[in-house]
């Protein structure tokens, strides 16, 4: 029974249900669910693979997000390829199960690819992919969800085609891209944190000024670091991270600057998110850029600090068992 579908099934409900905050803990889940993907059947593999890049992404191993990536958009294409040669009721009574329309795991896995290239630097590259997302006049369906995702994956493309010349380094973009933000009204917390943490990663790269940005942008960056809660595995994982990582490009660009209230603010904030998600990397990172910068933080922003560090420390006494706190 090693090999039957339904321990396949059982090992994906396992998964969706032990991911959560801890990212040392869902990359032992995605690790151990991975054999089982291709047990699946062809249709539910689709979501299992988005949703373990997902995880992946969350957790910033590229690599890996890329592999899930190329092997969705395989099946997808072919899937979605039997959907129109066939046109067989049973057929579509199984693509049923899918969380979306067909064409969006093609779609979603040029979106995937792209972040990769981004994650190397590879900005011609993520273009390409962009463009390939972008351009979506092979989709035959013209029902009201398949056009809601075609709308969004254009609306993303836009953006995206101005923050890979932004992080590039093309500066003469960067006014279009915050006019481009303030225009969309109708932009998602996931969106808005997604394009201040573009601003931030390119200010902090080429250190370029960009204080009235940042106050033009007050209230929502107040506002989304609030952190708040999602319902699925990429708003819950990818997006966590992303805020976690604003915060830590808020600090280092108001640190850089002596704007030391601010920058300590937001490096409290991201030192708490990352000790949640379990980021040893991040969390040292910002332990880093705090004793970099301990000389110029108010005693009661350093009492907190070490009542924070005790309290981490503590947490992992009580996790690991490694020292008898009655001593």
């Amino acid at each position: 029974y090693q090999h039957s579908e339904r321990l396949a099934v059982c090992q994906y409900r396992i998964f969706t249900i032990q991911i959560g905050d801890d990212q040392s803990r869902n990359l032992r889940a995605a690790t151990i669910f991975e054999v089982f993907v291709e047990r699946l059947d062809d249709i539910e593999q689709l979501d299992a693979l988005k949703d373990l890049a997902n995880v992946y992404r969350s957790l910033r191993m590229w690599d890996k997000v890329e592999e899930m990536a190329k092997k969705m958009k395989a099946k997808a294409k072919i899937q979605y390829s039997m959907k129109h040669k066939q046109k067989s009721r049973e057929h579509n009574e199984v693509i049923k199960k899918l969380s979306r329309p067909m064409f969006v795991y093609i779609t979603y896995a040029d979106l995937l690819c792209a972040g990769v290239c981004e994650s190397r630097e590879d900005y011609g590259q993520a273009l390409q992919y962009t463009y390939e997302y972008a351009n979506l006049d092979w989709v035959k369906e013209t029902d009201e969800n398949t056009l809601h995702w075609v709308k969004l994956f254009q609306h993303w493309a836009q953006a995206n085609v101005i923050v890979n010349k932004l992080l590039s380094g093309d500066m003469k973009v960067l006014n279009d891209y915050v006019e481009y933000i303030a225009a969309s009204s109708d932009t998602t917390d996931q969106d808005r944190v997604t394009q201040l943490l573009n601003i931030m990663m390119t200010a902090n790269r080429y250190q370029k000024d960009v204080n009235d940005i940042l106050q033009r942008f007050e209230t929502e960056v107040n506002s989304l670091l609030q952190l708040p809660q999602f319902n699925d595995i990429y708003t819950q994982h990818v997006i966590p991270e992303q805020f976690a990582r604003l915060g830590y490009e808020l600090a280092y660009y108001y640190l850089h600057r002596g704007i030391y209230s601010n920058g300590f603010k937001h490096l409290v904030y991201s030192m708490e998110k990352y000790h949640i998600l379990n980021n040893e990397t991040y969390f040292i990172k910002c332990m880093v850029l705090f004793e970099r910068y301990r000389d110029y933080v108010v005693p009661e922003t350093k009492a907190a600090y070490l009542k924070f560090i005790e309290r981490v420390w503590i947490d992992d006494v009580k996790k690991n068992g490694a020292i008898d706190l009655r001593n």
